[in-house]
């Protein structure tokens, strides 16, 4: 049997259940050994049209004063715009029948053209204003639907980033919110201006001709029934282009991510095939749905010109006939072209508004995700120790505990000491294929617990189930002697720091990048934490120090510089638990021994959880866990290990290589 005398937690606990719960039932890709592979296709299934325009339009209606005000401007520019046509009836008739008397005629002409007049330059003052306060209410709408959806990312699992590119996720923030915004800012309003004028055109047209309305009622039904026919086909095409457009993005997102690698291994060629292929997808079904979308225009125009010359036609003979209003036929035949100008309107914004309803989906999509569960009620408290109690105060302090609710309304203080048990954990990123198979192990506050085992064993994933990153199967995970599920998750990850082996760093100032451990940290303590790493002397060497500004993820430092600067990042958290996720990986050994004498004074008092491939990182460790396919092989300190002669000894030696 391996050696029992390290930290080890009770083989045969039986798991509590009551906290246990199932996650999304997605596919992971790399964490511990979960499986990889890039996100799938975002096609979404078609939604009901009418509850996407309805929650769309409550994104632009929050004012209701100004959406008054504008549907009043929508009213008045319309009416008055139909009946600046009206006026073309008397002005008809006056050169047709007043022969007799020329000056009356140009007296009465000259009114009637100030009318006209008088009439489109309101109507355009009515439009402008229309126009611009429509403009601020869509940027509005457009920037708090992107904030609740950046907020809506913060709120989802780890796994939903998991299984999709960042690139995929991306084009919802940009191509998508973009055809949002431009959908409520443009073609909003002109569809409503749109409808209007197509009402007061059709109330005015039985007011003028009655007679000859059949004839514009067919051209009607006609145009109707190919916007209908045609706009719904647009519609699944378009929200077929969103989708590869997302896929596309996702592509180029990865292989500017990876173009060093791309290069390393000639991968050119490839590279460019599978773009091409994907770039070749969103081409057709572009094409094919813009297809569907500008065939609309020609189709209703044409429409249009037809019944204008029927009715042309039908109207002269009745002049010819029946002696049939003249002006009023000219006014008719206006009104005739005019009806078929609102549905050509609709038709041309038939393409952005499929496409702003395609985007729209696939936000709402990300948008009634179910959020990351979070029902914990304790909560982590800077303390202070008064008569040998604990008291909460605001103001840090450099103690922290757990503020645990009672049943009968109070609250305990439990000293926030890094004690962590695991018991019995049960997990597995797909149904059915467990990575952690009844692991249970302990750490005590100031122990250093090394996992080592095989690519994909399980041991990032046991730092992410401490941080509940994800949520295990069955089993339970303590701190303090407090189930992780009761404790609310910002509390217990602001008290364990990571350091991970993918270094993380953000636009800014190195000084700021160190601060990112923790905001409130001063210049001073964001140095000391930079001494500690062993970060100090190559950030004076920069050209701005710790002014210097860090850019695309730290391009401008190496690797081991910007892993040292993620150290330093944790040592200014200074918190009671300190995950090394293969931390020294990218340092050369030199400059990892320097570390380790830094890391020494920032673990002091602190549990340690340290993954490494490098056996000489773990030799000082008070427990080192082997652990293979999920499960603890052997577990104690490094002499014990090498005196049983088992899987550590043989890695130790070079008998057996970790792959």
């Amino acid at each position: 049997m391996p050696p029992q005398g390290a930290p080890g937690g009770p083989e045969g606990a039986q798991p509590t259940g009551k906290y246990s719960r199932g996650r999304l039932n997605t596919p992971q890709r790399g964490h511990g050994g979960g499986p990889g592979g890039r996100g799938g296709r975002m096609v979404t299934k078609p939604k009901d049209t009418k509850k996407t325009i309805a929650r769309l339009v409550t994104y632009v209606t929050h004012d209701k004063l100004k959406i008054a005000f504008i549907f009043f401007l929508v009213i008045l520019s319309s009416v008055t715009r139909v009946g600046a046509t009206y006026i073309t009836r008397p002005i008809v008739n006056t050169l047709t029948l007043l022969r007799d008397d020329p000056m009356l005629r140009v007296k009465q002409l000259a009114g009637y053209l100030v009318l006209l007049l008088a009439v489109h330059l309101f109507s355009t003052v009515c439009s402008y204003f229309q126009e611009i306060t429509m403009a601020r209410l869509a940027h509005r709408g457009a920037h708090k639907l992107r904030g609740e959806l950046f907020d809506k990312l913060q709120q989802l699992p780890l796994s939903y980033f998991d299984a999709h590119t960042h690139g995929e996720l991306m084009s919802r923030f940009t191509n998508d919110a973009d055809s949002v915004q431009m959908c409520l800012e443009q073609t909003v309003i002109n569809l409503i201006s749109s409808l209007m004028t197509f009402i007061s055109v059709i109330a005015m047209m039985f007011v003028t001709g009655w007679k000859l309305f059949p004839v514009t009622a067919l051209t009607i039904f006609a145009t109707m029934y190919v916007v209908s026919k045609r706009g719904k086909k647009s519609q699944v095409l378009f929200r077929k282009q969103h989708a590869a457009l997302g896929e596309m993005n996702g592509n180029i997102q990865e292989m500017i991510e990876g173009l060093k690698v791309v290069k390393a291994f000639t991968h050119e060629d490839e590279a460019n095939a599978e773009f091409a292929e994907l770039n070749e997808n969103y081409f057709q079904v572009s094409k094919d749905a813009n297809y569907y979308g500008q065939s609309i225009m020609p189709f209703t125009g044409n429409i249009g010109n037809i019944g204008y010359a029927v009715t042309a036609m039908v109207g002269g003979f009745l002049v010819a006939t029946t002696g049939y209003d003249v002006g009023a036929l000219v006014t008719y035949l206006n009104y005739s072209r005019q009806v078929s100008q609102p549905i050509n309107q609709m038709s041309q914004q038939v393409n952005t508004i499929l496409s702003a309803l395609a985007g729209a989906e696939r936000i709402f999509a990300i948008m009634d995700m179910e959020p990351e569960i979070d029902e914990g009620k304790v909560t982590m408290v800077n303390v202070e120790e008064r008569d040998g109690e604990l008291h909460e105060v605001e103001q840090r302090t450099g103690s922290w505990a757990w503020k645990v609710p009672q049943e009968d309304g109070s609250a305990a203080l439990v000293p926030v000491r890094g004690d962590v048990h695991l018991n019995n954990v049960v997990f597995s990123y797909v149904p059915g294929v467990p990575i952690l198979k009844g692991v249970s192990f302990y750490a005590k506050p100031g122990q250093k617990l090394a996992f080592v085992g095989s690519t994909g064993a399980g041991k990032t994933t046991i730092s992410n189930l401490i941080n509940r990153f994800y949520e295990i199967d069955s089993g339970e995970i303590s701190y303090d002697g407090i189930n992780i599920t009761d404790i609310r998750k910002d509390d217990l990850r602001r008290a364990t720091a990571m350091v991970l082996q993918d270094t993380h760093l953000f636009t800014g100032t190195v000084m700021d990048n160190i601060r990112y451990g923790r905001l409130d940290a001063t210049d001073e303590e964001c140095i000391a934490a930079a001494k500690t790493a062993n970060a100090h002397s190559f950030i004076r060497r920069l050209p701005d120090g710790y002014q210097t500004m860090v850019t695309g993820d730290g391009a401008n430092l190496s690797q081991g510089q910007r892993q040292l600067l993620a150290i330093a990042r944790a040592a200014v958290a200074a918190p009671p638990v300190l995950v090394l996720d293969e931390a020294t990986s990218s340092i050369d050994t030199r400059t990892e021994r320097l570390i380790e004498k830094g890391l020494d004074g920032l673990m002091a008092g602190r549990t340690v959880f340290v993954i490494a491939h490098r056996l000489s990182t773990v030799r000082n460790s008070n427990c080192i866990v082997v652990i293979e396919h999920g499960e603890i092989q052997e577990k104690g300190d490094h002499a014990e290990l090498l005196d049983f002669h088992g899987r550590y000894y043989m890695l130790y030696t070079g008998q057996l290589i970790l792959d």
